[in-house]
């Protein structure tokens, strides 16, 4: 097939499935839209880099970024501010039900003071305040769980089946060959096969979650088309999740499917602060049995694949060997900057390297004990939000703890904290958004939507 045949039909099946594949009942808010758009130029190329403008030498990209982005990233966060000023939402009170989050993010905020890169610092922590603002435009929608299943779908009929097109008629803009091996590594519409592999991830729980969920409504007329789009998305996920060869990624899709069928079983539903106790017992068993016996080390030997977990080590080694502040880290997203970046590229004698292969770790370089600290309690925090779902929501806790489970696992070995397409896919599960009591929200389908009581995801 011609690639302008296959990019067409691309363009026309995506048309019909945003059209006619909606889970919703009539139409969703134009101004998710605006998180769609982030969601797409995190998980994909940024507007320079298709177009080719981004800077050739890697440490000088890392550094300035682009002016190109930073416009595309501006005119989304205005609109998001115009977006959420129109629905008026109570700040303060958004502050005060994600205290441990606002912790975080103002304690990220103070690093420029010792950040020996104050301005990038700033400029970075700016455009993640965005990706905060987007998570809002969702949460403050007047259906919430609807709103978060239409820009995860929206995404996903993006990204996974142009993933597919671009790999198999556009290689040279999906497919990169390494250097040294010439090993191809399949990339699909993303920057790197993790990349790939992350979008694989949040599209499988959450294809996974929905088919669960609808499966009892199979008998009914669009349940079943919507379970059609559902298996035939997934069939699509797993084969790009193969070809991207994440074995992270992978991992973690199991654990969360895992979780995911676990809380929507009768036991669950009867005995729900036991759920509440299995994942951090699980989580406590982990850890025991990697503190004391190199649990990772162990199975990836046993499976055959790397013990040094593909060079992780030698990069954990590396950055720990830098010696940063231990208790306030050296700014928010500025360790890989400067003399540090080219220290590790020196020793590992690689490039294109820019974050250190664990979530955890990469937290304490940037924000030292201190901002580790602080993430752990809003980790704590978002667990015991997604719990309390258990009794009021038993679908939608499933997805987040799904979600939370798979973020604490991916950590391990990639990093996903504060500025990532999972992490913002988590804050869409536990973040706590009120909205206005007695407020006439827009129409849909022709219907104005009135809110009785305050309510919160």
């Amino acid at each position: 097939m011609p690639s302008q045949l296959a990019l067409l039909l691309y363009s026309l099946l995506l048309v019909l499935l945003l059209r006619y594949a909606s889970a919703t009942d009539g139409a969703s808010s134009p101004a998710l839209w605006i998180p769609v758009t982030w969601m797409i130029m995190m998980a994909s190329r940024s507007p320079a880099q298709w177009l080719g403008l981004v800077p050739t030498n890697a440490a000088t990209a890392f550094e300035e970024g682009s002016p190109l982005d930073r416009g595309f990233y501006l005119l989304l966060i205005g609109l998001a501010l115009w977006t959420l000023t129109k629905r008026q939402l109570n700040w303060s009170d958004v502050f005060a039900r994600n205290a441990a989050l606002m912790s975080f993010l103002l304690f990220a905020l103070a690093s420029v003071l010792w950040s020996d890169f104050p301005f990038i610092t700033f400029k970075r922590w700016i455009r993640d305040l965005g990706l905060y603002f987007m998570v809002l435009i969702v949460l403050s929608d007047p259906r919430p769980v609807e709103a978060i299943s239409v820009v995860i779908r929206r995404l996903s009929y993006v990204l996974l089946i142009f993933s597919v097109v671009i790999i198999k008629y556009y290689e040279y803009l999906g497919i990169m060959y390494d250097p040294w091996t010439g090993a191809p590594e399949y990339i699909g519409a993303t920057t790197s096969k993790n990349m790939l592999g992350v979008l694989c991830l949040i599209s499988g729980l959450f294809y996974f979650w929905d088919t669960t969920r609808r499966w009892s409504e199979r008998r009914d007329r669009k349940s079943r088309r919507i379970l059609y789009v559902n298996l035939a998305l997934m069939a699509i996920t797993l084969w790009l999740l193969r070809l991207s060869q994440s074995a992270t990624s992978q991992g973690a899709l199991v654990i969360g499917c895992f979780i995911i069928a676990v809380v929507r079983t009768k036991w669950a539903r009867t005995n729900p602060r036991r759920v509440t106790a299995l994942i951090p017992a699980g989580l406590s068993a982990y850890l025991v049995l990697e503190f004391a016996f190199d649990f990772s080390t162990v199975v990836a030997d046993f499976f055959g694949r790397d013990p040094t977990l593909h060079g992780r080590t030698g990069i954990w080694n590396a950055v720990l060997a830098l010696q940063t502040n231990p208790l306030f880290g050296v700014g928010y997203q500025s360790f890989w900057l400067g003399d540090r970046l080219k220290a590790v590229w020196g020793s590992l004698k690689t490039g294109f390297l820019n974050e250190a292969h664990n979530g955890y770790l990469e937290v304490y370089l940037n924000l030292g004990l201190f901002g580790l600290t602080l993430l752990v309690l809003f980790m704590i925090s978002s667990y015991r939000r997604a719990c309390r779902h258990l009794t009021a929501s038993l679908d939608f806790a499933s997805l987040a703890l799904g979600l939370w489970t798979a973020m604490v696992f991916y950590n391990v070995t990639e990093a996903a904290f504060g500025s990532s397409l999972l992490w913002y896919s988590l804050l869409l599960c536990v973040l706590d958004v009120p909205r206005r009591s007695h407020a006439v929200m827009p129409s849909y389908a022709g219907q104005p939507v009135v809110r009785r009581r305050p309510t919160t995801v």
